[in-house]
C-alpha cells in the first residue's frame, strides 16, 4: 500500500511538472505569436501612414528603423502579457528585455558600425533569448497557467 502511494505521489509530481513545462512554452510562444503580429500590424499602419505622408519607412535612419521595429514588437507583447494577468514589473523586466538590445542595435546602425538589416538580425537574435534568460529567471512566474484578466 505504501508503494502505491509513493507512487501515485511521483506521479503526480511528473504531471505537474510536465504542465509546467507545457505552460512555459505556451507563454514564450504566445509572446512570439504577439510581437509577430505587431510587426506586421504595425509595420503595416507605419508603411500605410508614411505612404500617405509621401515617403516611406526605409526613408529614416537604420536606428530609427531598428528602435520601430522594436516598439512595434514590445507594445503588443505587454498588452497581451497584461491580458494574462501578468503583474507590471514582470511586464517592465520583459520590456527591458526587448528594449535593451534594442538600443544597442539601434545605436551601433547610427554610429555606422552596421547596416539597417544587420542591426535588426543583431536586434532579433538578442531579444529573443534575452526574453528567454528573463522567463527563466521566474520561472514561477511563467510556468504556471495564466488565466484572462477580468
Amino acid at each position: 500500500m505504501n508503494h502505491g502511494s509513493a507512487t501515485l505521489t511521483l506521479d503526480t509530481g511528473l504531471s505537474a511538472r510536465s504542465r509546467s513545462k507545457r505552460a512555459f512554452a505556451r507563454h514564450f510562444g504566445e509572446m512570439l505569436i504577439a510581437m509577430f503580429l505587431g510587426m506586421g500590424v504595425f509595420g503595416g499602419l507605419a508603411a500605410l501612414g508614411f505612404a500617405a505622408a509621401g515617403g516611406s519607412s526605409s526613408d529614416l535612419p537604420g536606428g530609427v528603423r531598428v528602435m520601430l521595429m522594436g516598439i512595434y514588437m514590445t507594445v503588443p507583447m505587454l498588452l497581451w502579457m497584461r491580458y494574462r494577468g501578468h503583474a507590471a514589473a514582470r511586464n517592465a523586466e520583459m520590456a527591458m528585455s526587448m528594449m535593451v538590445p534594442t538600443v544597442a542595435a539601434a545605436a551601433l546602425a547610427f554610429a555606422g558600425v552596421l547596416g539597417t538589416g544587420a542591426a535588426l538580425g543583431v536586434q532579433h537574435a538578442v531579444m529573443v533569448p534575452a526574453m528567454l534568460a528573463v522567463m527563466l529567471w521566474r520561472y514561477e512566474e511563467y510556468a504556471r497557467p495564466h488565466a484572462r484578466r477580468d
